[in-house]
């Protein structure tokens, strides 16, 4: 085939840059190169001038109008001249072009679906989504998000830069397009607005130069978790191909992260107010008489378990106030919930409170006509200041019996004991009383304390033997200082490996008798 054949563009260029001869393909291409015309493109005279300078004999990539070729220097002369055969390969970098596209949007993608899903608060949520809008498709984005009545929080962001929320009342009706995107149902396609239409609080701090505007819905489960607002420098409204394929994959993703979040955010809104009931109570004070208690659930996480004590102060003169603790079977939600129940429970039995077998019948009743297999062990303490001393009548349900800690560094173990609460149709109890002299205390305790295991070979239990042991040189102890040793001591025996739910009151007679000075209400 003769040269002027070929199908591809061919010229041979001198030294100096000047076309010295070119095929009818080149002409053709080039618009009919005259003879001593320098080179059209650009890119092809500068790659020349660089191999006639030393430099290496390599193809060349470049554009000539809308198509794109490869240029291959194929004959380098002595005196510098060069052949360069030029290939049309503007379907290949089109298709790598795309290939690219879609290799960025699907990494936009992974990134959005992982800043998006990798938080449940939805403060964080809301400021990503906007970070990642203005990043991916927008010089500048807002994310619109419905709070209580008509306000609305709203994140702005620029590209570039970090997003700022702001909590605003907004009328959706003066952006045209934001309520329909706010109502989520039936889905609309973005909606593109005149920036001119705009109200101040979308546009304020947007950079200079917006020319459209785009108003997207962000759909979430069921219901509408938002708006998009995207502010584009570009005049003409409209995405390209590929944003076309991004925009919905970004707004399902930000909607269903936000969606979660919001979700999140209400359940854990309810179980807190669903927990302050079932919350160990924060201790009061009972009249000249010392209480102080201590709880461990047995999850690192929990917060609460099957264990439980309650103060209830004496409801009038002449009465006894009640101390409670006890120990539900099982753990975890189950028996936190049971606890609830329990708790609630003997609070209404508190007019019975003076006769702790009536109480513990009550009790019982209850519990039996439960859905609930489970059952409570329980001890009843009824606390009355007397003088100087704290009588007390300490009540067990199968639990295991209080410890009462003399001044002498006396250990008693109170004569006590009941059936369990829950199982059986008749409550035995035996109620024992016992006075407290000043300094001297009554431990209530759960079983966590005794069940400890740990030791040497991390499977001795602490044990009632190794507890008395202990508290004979806590006497004298205020309440508080007993309640935080006996929880420290079960907490060292069992080191680092499980435990059970620990649950621990002291009542203590005061050292010094506390003077009844009209509104007084620190220390004696």
């Amino acid at each position: 085939m003769a040269e002027g054949d070929t199908p591809y563009p061919m010229v041979v260029v001198g030294a100096s840059g000047v076309v010295e001869r070119a095929n009818a393909a080149a002409r053709s291409l080039l618009g009919g190169v005259p003879p001593d015309a320098r080179i059209a493109p650009v890119w092809l005279v500068r790659a020349h001038r660089g191999l006639v300078a030393g430099g290496p004999a390599r193809p060349v990539l470049g554009p000539v109008g809308e198509r794109v070729f490869e240029a291959h220097p194929v004959e380098v002369g002595d005196a510098g001249h060069v052949t360069w055969w030029l290939v049309d390969v503007t379907a290949r970098e089109r298709a790598a072009e795309a290939l690219r596209a879609e290799r960025d949007s699907l990494a936009a993608v992974v990134e959005t679906s992982s800043e998006l899903l990798s938080s449940l608060n939805l403060d964080r949520c809301v400021e990503v989504a906007a970070r990642l809008a203005a990043r991916h498709l927008a010089d500048a984005a807002r994310v619109v998000v419905p709070r209580c009545g008509h306000r609305y929080e709203v994140a702005c962001c620029e590209a570039g830069g970090e997003p700022v929320r702001r909590d605003l009342t907004v009328d959706p009706g003066t952006m045209p397009g934001l309520a329909e995107a706010l109502r989520g149902f039936p889905p609309v396609p973005a909606r593109w607005v005149d920036p001119a239409e705009a109200p101040g609080w979308v546009t304020r701090g947007a950079p200079a130069g917006i020319g459209s505007i785009a108003v997207l819905g962000l759909p979430g489960h069921g219901l509408s978790a938002g708006a998009l607002i995207l502010l584009r420098r570009a005049e003409e409204p409209g995405f390209s191909p590929a944003e076309e394929l991004f925009v919905p994959l970004f707004t399902a993703r930000a909607g269903t992260a936000l969606s979660i979040a919001r979700l999140y955010a209400e359940q854990s809104a309810i179980t807190e107010t669903l927990m302050a009931d079932l919350l160990p109570p924060v201790m009061s004070r009972l009249d000249g008489v010392e209480v102080a208690a201590r709880y461990r659930a047995a999850g690192d996480s929990a917060q609460v378990g099957g264990d439980f004590y309650d103060v209830h102060a004496a409801a009038g003169v002449g009465r006894e106030s009640l101390v409670v603790l006890g120990d539900v079977s099982g753990k975890g939600l189950e028996a936190a919930v049971l606890t609830g129940k329990i708790r609630n429970t003997l609070r209404a039995l508190l007019p019975l409170a003076d006769d702790h077998q009536r109480v513990l019948e009550r009790l019982n009743e209850v519990l039996l006509a439960g859905d609930s297999p489970r059952y409570v062990t329980l001890v009843l303490a009824g606390v009355e200041r007397r003088g100087t001393r704290v009588a007390l009548r300490l009540t067990s349900a199968g639990h295991p019996p209080p410890m009462i800690v003399r001044r002498d560094g006396r250990v008693e173990e109170a004569r006590t004991q009941g059936t369990l609460i829950g199982l059986l149709e008749q409550v035995t109890s035996v109620t024992q009383e016992v006075l407290l002299e000043p300094g001297e205390s009554c431990l209530l305790y759960s079983d966590g304390v005794i069940e400890a295991r740990g030791g040497p070979l991390g499977d001795e239990l602490f044990g009632d033997e190794r507890l008395q042991a202990e508290l004979r040189h806590c006497a004298g102890m205020p309440a508080d200082a007993l309640a935080e040793r006996v929880q420290m001591l079960a907490a060292q025996w069992a080191g680092g490996g499980e435990h059970d739910d620990v649950a621990i009151v002291a009542v203590a007679a005061p050292r010094e008798v506390l003077l009844d000075v009209a509104a007084a209400d620190g220390p004696p």
